[in-house]
């Protein structure tokens, strides 16, 4: 019983540790990851450079997209649009 109660700090910190730190980011990437597959063409999107534009074409073997913003049609990876971003300019 002695040797439990020395591990117990130990549990309880890597509890704490897991709700508050590693679970969330878990769900936000699970999130992230949804909202990507979940891209289409002609979709509002803002990338994690700021740039805003609307998707032209997805590639889904290579994983990019074509963005066409006023500048013309640019080619990315879909991992650089941002989530947070794009719902709130969706809204």
């Amino acid at each position: 019983m002695e040797q439990f109660s020395q591990f117990t700090p130990f549990l309880l910190m890597f509890a704490v540790i897991y709700l508050f730190m590693i679970a969330p980011q878990m769900r936000k990437a699970k999130k992230e990851r949804k909202f990507l597959t979940d891209l289409k063409s002609g979709d509002k999107v803002v990338m994690k450079s700021g740039m805003h534009g609307r998707i032209n074409h997805i590639n889904g073997k290579e994983g990019t997209c074509i963005i066409e913003t006023t500048a013309g049609k640019l080619k990315f990876n879909k991992s650089m649009i941002s989530m947070d971003a794009s719902n709130e300019l969706n809204k």
